[in-house]
């Protein structure tokens, strides 16, 4: 599933052909997404709004219009935007269609439907039960080393699980929280609330400099994530740890064939990789 980064991808890829913009038509397919609240009556309402601003909150893009309202995308499992300039015969797993008066288009492609569709008020998005729980941004000045450390010091769970916890921090995944916490050299297997003040200006700052590294690299492509211009993301080719299995880590100074190199472990049903050399 993308994570914050291939999301925020996906928006500075198509803020230049959407924003400003007046909507001539918005159109769906008739294959169901995972879920959709937009109606025909609210797709025929569209038409001729102005799309004022994209942002991202956590997963999700949202999609600002003039009219108040705003819709909410998330990408699911296999979902990508594409931009065309002109009107090209749609594709197999087209579902999500945005209309230009100029000719030119959006379209979100999904071809296992697990995407989600929300419209909303925008100036009730935060009160959306998307957001209403989401915890800070990694990039945001909000993650300081103390909201994170009283964040964490009553739970009893493992440090991995902890930050997947979107109510905690919005946005990360399991590729970034093993890249985070072997750049922050903390375990994974560590209990959450054992973490101390500094172990924690570590991480958050280990957090914010995977995050940002990763969104310089358009993200990380494994399967399915492509950038609004059809390329692939490329921080994939950047991993300390996640899919190294075996392999040493980073200015590694132990005898492989003794240690077996980087772990991989199952926590609730993820896998999760790391050095147990490094990590403590």
């Amino acid at each position: 599933m993308p994570e914050l980064p291939e999301v925020e991808t996906v928006r500075r890829g198509l803020a230049p052909h959407m924003q400003g913009k007046k909507i001539h038509g918005f159109h769906l397919s008739d294959k169901k997404l995972r879920f959709c609240n937009v109606t025909t009556k609210i797709q025929e309402q569209l038409s001729g709004s102005i799309i004022k601003e994209l942002t991202r909150r956590g997963k999700y893009l949202c999609v600002h219009l003039d009219n108040g309202k705003s819709l909410i995308h998330h990408l699911g499992m296999s979902g990508s935007f594409r931009t065309e300039p002109e009107m090209n015969p749609l594709k197999k797993h087209d579902h999500i269609i945005y209309e230009f008066a100029d000719g030119a288009r959006v379209i979100y492609n999904d071809p296992r439907r697990f995407g989600m569709l929300f419209i909303t008020d925008s100036d009730a998005i935060e009160a959306h039960p998307a957001f209403a729980q989401m915890g800070v941004e990694p990039t945001s000045a909000a993650l300081q080393h103390d909201h994170l450390y009283h964040q964490l010091k009553n739970r009893k769970v493992p440090i991995k699980s902890a930050l997947l916890n979107q109510h905690i921090i919005a946005g990360l995944g399991n590729i970034y929280v093993c890249e985070a916490l072997f750049l922050a050299r903390i375990s994974p297997l560590r209990s959450a609330n054992t973490l101390r003040k500094a172990d924690c200006a570590r991480l958050s700052d280990a957090i914010s400099a995977v995050i940002e590294a990763a969104i310089k690299a358009g993200g990380s492509t494994l399967k399915d994530h492509k950038q609004v211009s059809g390329e692939t993301g490329y921080f994939q080719h950047n991993f300390k740890v996640y899919g190294r299995k075996g392999l040493a880590c980073e200015n590694c100074s132990c005898h492989i064939e003794k240690t077996g190199g980087i772990k991989r472990v199952t926590q609730s049903g993820r896998s999760t990789f790391y050095c147990p050399h490094k990590q403590k």
